[in-house]
């Protein structure tokens, strides 16, 4: 099978460091470090460019990885999410790297879901704002926040009550 080559352009404000498969780039939005563990594929600078070289899955793969880790150090990721409830109001707090439900379904015990990374989630009324400069991270809490409001049990035709992404 081929090799196939990727270039990707580094965006202007964000400094890069590759070592191998290592890649730690930092932003305006914030910084990210992650080491990337795929066979047979190699990546190193060219100049203000990242060459990845590799098998085209393996290749392709691994350039968005790293495209998506330059975007988000560079602009970041930012979701939107709407509280809805029926009947009994939910309240979030958030306390360190987790986030308190409170009062689902009139629980009398909080919920908890755990802030991934350097994640931030800010609550303000019904919307809740997650942001943070890595995509995986980001999208991990906000699971978090959706397994931690999944209702059991009961009918989830009748019982729509949670956290819903509305806007990306």
């Amino acid at each position: 099978m081929s090799d196939v080559t990727n270039t990707i352009s580094i965006p202007s404000g964000v400094t890069v460091k590759l070592d191998g498969l290592h890649l730690t780039a930092k932003g305006k939005a914030g910084a990210i470090d992650r080491t990337y563990k795929m066979h047979g594929v190699s990546a190193k600078m060219s100049g203000s460019n990242i060459e990845v070289v590799g098998p085209l899955r393996e290749a392709n793969t691994l350039s968005a990885h790293i495209r998506n880790a330059l975007n988000g150090a560079e602009k970041g990721y930012t979701q939107k999410l709407k509280i809805v409830y029926a009947h009994f109001p939910i309240a979030l707090e958030i306390k360190g790297k987790q986030v308190v439900i409170k009062n689902f379904l009139g629980e009398k015990q909080p919920r908890h879901a755990d802030i991934v990374g350097a994640t931030k989630v800010e609550s303000k009324g019904a919307e809740v704002n997650v942001s943070g400069p890595d995509r995986d991270d980001v999208g991990q809490t906000i699971a978090n926040l959706r397994t931690a409001t999944k209702i059991r049990n009961r009918d989830s035709r009748v019982f729509q009550d949670g956290i819903y992404p509305v806007e990306g």
